[in-house]
């Protein structure tokens, strides 16, 4: 398969919006923030579960395999086994093959691009395995840092024009041709690699030494449209799998949290970032009780300079939230503790994977509402349900 042909015939998709989407959504959220936030607040930590340091997701949309892999890593500290950077473009391109598959057998239509759900990893790493990071860095194209604009275009101009062909029938390497481009922008799928001194596959190193099981792990979700405790679908673009979440009570959100965290559980979480009050430079997400649009100019230059009362969040208001599209699936992190502030009240520590230049090095304290009111889903095991949750979803 000729890939500079190929090249020709996507040119037009380079500048493709879905790209550089990531990218734009922190230099958005970047512009939220007050002066010397991090003076007004003085946090007591309550819990921290261990993990491994911040990453960076580059210029890639890829928040989604950073955040799953680093709750895996968590995962394998608390099941008393020593921790692995793992490699999140591994999995990015199995994720990649897979959703080509799937996207040229619905005919294009089914959301492409570099986004993904929590449960991908799940799910790759039950299917295919893992790789240690200094086995996969995945940076095949002369840079240091993920950029995938580029690669997402020349990868769907690809799948468009296999399912455009005129044969009346798909050729017999148009797979062949979709991995070499992978193959070229983020190196050759490694059969066998050394770690420690021994040999492994992504299967048996997966098994042997990180050796989580796929199937303990369950998504939670929240929503009126789906009856309660009951399997349901979320539907937003990127889960493209239409994979399945439990749903439960907004309350039972923070209740099963909390549960998970006490007992030295972390969590995957998705969620909006898009609001006005969710400071990344801060380090700070919170739901403030008036209304961005009502603040003056000086409160809305206050707005993260120490603790201040919050909105009451209802079930209502957080379904509304959601059907009018104010609530969208933006980002995927890692919840990995609880602090309070000087005033008592209880936050979430959560690690982030775009880089350490913000005022807590990587980390923000998020507010218990802004989780239920923002929150899209979010990943933990099984085990760290609360007993009488647990039983209601007959897990």
């Amino acid at each position: 398969m000729n890939i500079k042909l190929y090249s020709v015939l996507i040119l037009a998709f380079l500048m493709s919006t879905s790209a550089i989407a990531q990218v734009d959504l922190i230099n958005k959220v970047k512009d939220n923030q007050s002066e010397n936030a991090k003076e007004g607040f003085r946090w007591n930590p309550v819990v921290d579960v261990e993990r491994m340091a911040v990453e960076n997701q580059g210029a890639s949309g890829t928040c989604w395999s950073y955040s799953s892999n680093s709750f895996l890593e968590s995962e394998m500290v608390r099941t008393g086994k020593e921790p692995v950077d793992l490699s999140e473009m591994y999995i990015v391109r199995k994720t990649y093959e897979d959703k080509a598959e799937k996207y040229v057998r619905m005919h294009g239509h089914l959301n492409f691009g570099q986004g993904g759900a929590l449960p991908d990893v799940i799910d790759t790493y039950k299917k295919y395995g893992a790789i240690p990071e200094n086995a996969y860095k995945g940076l095949n194209y002369g840079l240091d840092y993920n950029r995938h604009g580029e690669m997402e275009a020349i990868l769907q101009g690809m799948l468009d024009a296999v399912i455009a062909n005129k044969n009346k029938k798909l050729t017999p390497v148009w797979k062949e041709a979709f991995s070499s481009v992978l193959d070229v922008y983020l190196g050759e799928e490694p059969e066998q690699f050394e770690y420690n001194g021994k040999m492994y596959t992504p299967k048996s190193f997966a098994d042997e030494v990180v050796g989580l099981k796929g199937n303990d792990y369950v998504q939670i979700t929240s929503w009126q449209h789906h009856g309660l405790y009951e399997p349901c679908v979320i539907m937003v673009p990127d889960n493209w799998t239409y994979g399945t979440s439990y749903n439960v009570a907004m309350d039972d959100m923070t209740a099963i949290i909390d549960h998970a965290l006490k007992n030295g559980y972390s969590i995957a979480w998705a969620t909006d970032v898009s609001e006005k009050y969710f400071s990344w430079k801060n380090g700070i997400a919170y739901v403030p009780e008036k209304d961005y649009s009502k603040m003056s100019s000086e409160e809305r230059e206050e707005m993260f300079n120490g603790p201040k009362p919050e909105m009451e969040i209802t079930a209502d208001l957080r379904q509304a939230s959601y059907d009018n599209y104010a609530t969208t699936d933006d980002h995927g992190m890692q919840i990995v503790g609880i602090s309070k502030d000087q005033n008592g009240k209880e936050w979430y520590l959560v690690k982030n994977s775009w880089g350490t230049g913000n005022d807590y090095e990587g980390y923000l304290y998020v507010s218990k509402n802004y989780v239920k009111y923002k929150t899209l889903s979010f990943l933990l095991h099984k085990d760290a349900l609360p007993g009488k949750i647990r039983q209601k979803l007959s897990l």
